[in-house]
């Protein structure tokens, strides 16, 4: 084919790639691995191809440094056996064989006479591998393995699909005796390289591959362990082996076990759920010099995010109070100090991401220090206040004082401009909505038409309220009770203009906006949930609202739909007009528990549960579709969603607290359980290792029948369980 060279099941014509639809490659099924600001996306061979939709590759620092990573026995690749990221997340084991195999026309190794263990592991900038090869084949084999490799040193955004007029320029590679070294000269002025080194020396080495000749007797075995290493700007290789990043990875999963409380229950579809999304918590979380801090999903997503960073923080709040601590620090250190209309940033603004890479670094996106959000500011201070709540952390309070006064000097600014927390995009480079549902198409009245800036979100409004009341409790602390005062008028107004202005009667719920005009739009949605679970609103209208989110065009089976069936707009494929997120739908039922609403809030969760048990490693995506759900069908998926995605991981504990009804008064040295439920296919819930200030009890939930009993099965130092049916 002119022009054209075809590998395996990819076809490349110039500089496009084309994978067949006969393809057996062509399965979206992913492997995950991070460590630090680096991850991989593999296939569930264990390679990094050209399939899918192209996200595959080791990436570091929001730069793809590996672009393809393929085995091969004898110019063919291994058939696939069995993939799994083990449980703690620490590496990929792949279990292959081959297919018949002939050489110069005959048989020369029937198919499943050779197994390939592949193992896995990533640790900080380094991405190792480890290939054992056993002989099964009653004779002597003589069999060629290569690794194909390429770094394309792209950066993320050009890997999502945005294109770029000009490029850096590739290096000429580096050939060393056992080892290559590709690099990039980027526009930025930062060189990029990725070393690829092997503890053999192959045969044959050039830039695109490394070529072995083996030789196993009849139940011989052969290792090799490959490191592959990132640098930007000067920076050095690490020099990680494959047992040291083993190690490395295995102390940090034991230390964050040992930072959090852990539940078990009787029922082990459920304990998978937990247990998948404390270890992927785990590995999002990147260690900085401000504490630890959730990153919010991988691929796209793998970097610092200020709302999502919170919601997490808050949904873990009662079992990994460090984590919140981390998070508070870090957006602290990051806050907004000038108006800059390009950034979107203002004095006192939390940021909305932080973006490392080339293109973020020569401003093609704006997202270096991006503060293109209206949530993220109420939210940290709220995170704060619950903190204090859950905690006691007088220290930390004192420490972040003068941030929390500038996060609540730009609440109280916007209160005074506009009455509302509001947003409209400066210039035509950022977000057009700078809510949670950041689709450019995710606010619109009545009739479907865009809503016209600047928009007023109603959970953004109940954010505010309970950022308000946090704020003057914080300010009693402080000594100003004068501050604290004020904040509460201001917080009562606020809720005054939320029944005013945002009830829509005649939907029984809450508009998800006002538009520019001030005028309601007046569509159902997810939205009004949050203003449940910040205890913004009560009494009939609570309860229409909670109503609303059990009917059958807000639950699909599965969970909350964003955009309630029917409404305009409504498409349940939509990114967030009628897909499930996972984090929304346990907002909703958080809330749900808080206001009373137990059986609607256990409705939700139940959903959820079913739907973790449907998705590969009882991993919750980031969203899913809101088709209704069928007899025997799984839920479906969105094709481009994250997974793992740190705050789809922090729905099961948020889940369990509401089962619980898990409060903490700090004062009293008390653990409370308000109207604890738990649901049918749930006999007994235990939470190991549950700390409050220097004490630290094990609790046993059990139910019989409607009834549910708990007792504490030990107790470390002063602090008392009272239990409130």
């Amino acid at each position: 084919m002119t022009g054209a060279a075809a590998m395996d099941d990819a076809i490349r014509i110039q500089d496009r790639w084309y994978i067949p639809v006969t393809s057996p490659r062509a399965d979206d099924r992913t492997r995950v691995l991070k460590s630090a600001d680096g991850f991989a996306v593999f296939s569930r061979h264990g390679d990094i191809a050209r399939v899918g939709l192209g996200e595959q590759g080791l990436y570091y620092l929001g730069t793809r440094h590996l672009s393809e990573w393929r085995l091969l026995i004898d110019e063919r690749e291994p058939l696939l056996l069995n993939s799994t990221v083990q449980l703690d997340n620490t590496r990929l084991a792949v279990d292959q064989t081959t297919v018949d195999l002939y050489q110069r026309g005959e048989m020369a190794l029937p198919q499943d006479r050779l197994h390939l263990r592949r193992e896995l592991a990533m640790h900080d900038c380094a991405l190792t591998e480890r290939l054992e090869i056993v002989n099964y084949h009653d004779a002597a084999l003589r069999l060629d393995l290569q690794y194909c490799f390429e770094a394309d040193f792209r950066d993320l955004f050009e890997v999502r699909g945005e294109r770029r007029a000009r490029r850096g320029t590739l290096q000429e590679a580096q050939l060393e005796t056992d080892a290559v070294v590709l690099g990039y000269q980027g526009l930025d002025g930062v060189r990029r390289r990725t070393r690829i080194g092997f503890d053999r020396i192959p045969d044959a080495l050039s830039a695109q591959r490394a070529r072995f000749q083996l030789a196993l007797e009849p139940g011989a075995s052969w290792t090799l362990e490959t490191m592959i290493a990132c640098a930007s700007g000067e920076a050095f290789f690490c020099a990680n082996d494959h047992r040291y990043s083993v190690a490395a990875v295995d102390r940090e999963v034991a230390e964050d076990r040992a930072s959090r409380a852990e539940v078990f229950t009787d029922n082990e579809q459920f304990n998978d759920w937990l247990n998948r999304s404390a270890a992927d918590l785990q590995m999002l979380c990147t260690e900085t010099r401000h504490g630890r801090y959730p990153y919010a999903g991988v691929p796209w997503f793998s970097t610092p995010f200020g709302r999502d960073g919170l919601i997490t923080a808050l949904q873990t709040l009662w079992a990994q109070p460090s984590l919140a601590a981390g998070v508070l620090r870090f957006l602290a250190a990051t806050q907004a100090e000038h108006e800059d209309p390009a950034t979107e940033a203002e004095p006192g603004k939390v940021i909305h991401e932080m973006r490392d890479g080339e293109m973020a670094a020569l401003g093609e996106v704006p997202f270096r220090r991006y503060y293109g959000t209206v949530d993220a500011t109420p939210l940290f201070v709220m995170l704060a206040g619950r903190y204090h709540q859950r905690t006691g952390d007088e220290a930390l309070i004192e420490t972040l004082w003068p941030h929390l006064l500038r996060a609540l000097g730009w609440i109280e600014r916007q209160l005074e401009q506009h009455g509302l927390l509001v947003y409209a995009r400066h210039g035509q480079r950022g977000l057009v909505q700078q809510g949670w549902k950041d689709s450019d198409d995710s606010v619109f009245d009545r009739n479907g038409r865009p809503a016209v800036s600047p928009i007023a979100l109603c959970e953004v409004q109940g954010y505010a309220i309970e950022a308000l009341r946090r704020g003057a409790a914080l300010a009693e602390l402080q000594g100003e009770p004068a501050q604290a005062q004020r904040w509460l008028v201001l917080a009562d107004r606020l809720a005054e203009q939320l029944e005013a202005r945002f009830w829509v009667e005649s939907l029984a719920t809450y508009a998800i906006a006002l538009d520019g005009e001030g005028r309601p739009c007046a569509v159902r949605s997810s939205n009004p949930g949050h203003l449940l679970w910040t205890q913004a609103i009560s009494g009939e209208h609570a309860v229409r609202v909670a109503q609303g989110l059990v009917s059958p065009q807000a639950f699909n089976g599965w969970g909350l739909r964003t955009l309630f069936a029917g409404e305009p707009r409504y498409n349940p494929m939509s990114y967030h007009n009628g897909s499930v997120w996972p984090h929304d739908t346990a907002i909703a039922a958080a809330g749900l528990a808080q206001n009373g609403f137990h059986e609607a809030a256990l409705t939700l969760i139940e959903g959820l549960f079913n739907a973790s048990i449907h998705f590969d490693l009882h991993r919750l995506p980031e969203l899913f579709c809101g088709f209704e759900r069928q007899p025997g069908q799984a839920p479906t998926h969105y094709p481009v969603a994250c997974a793992p995605q740190a705050w789809a991981s922090g729905a099961v504990f948020m889940a369990v607290q509401a089962m619980l009804g898990l409060e903490f008064e700090p004062e009293g040295a008390r653990i409370a359980l308000r109207r604890p439920r738990l649901p049918s296919y749930l006999n007994w819930l235990k939470v190991r290792g549950l700390r409050h200030g220097d004490a630290e009890i094990d609790v046993h939930v059990h139910r019989y029948g409607d009834e549910i009993a708990a007792n504490v099965e030990r107790r470390v130092g002063e602090v008392e369980l009272v239990v409130s049916v």
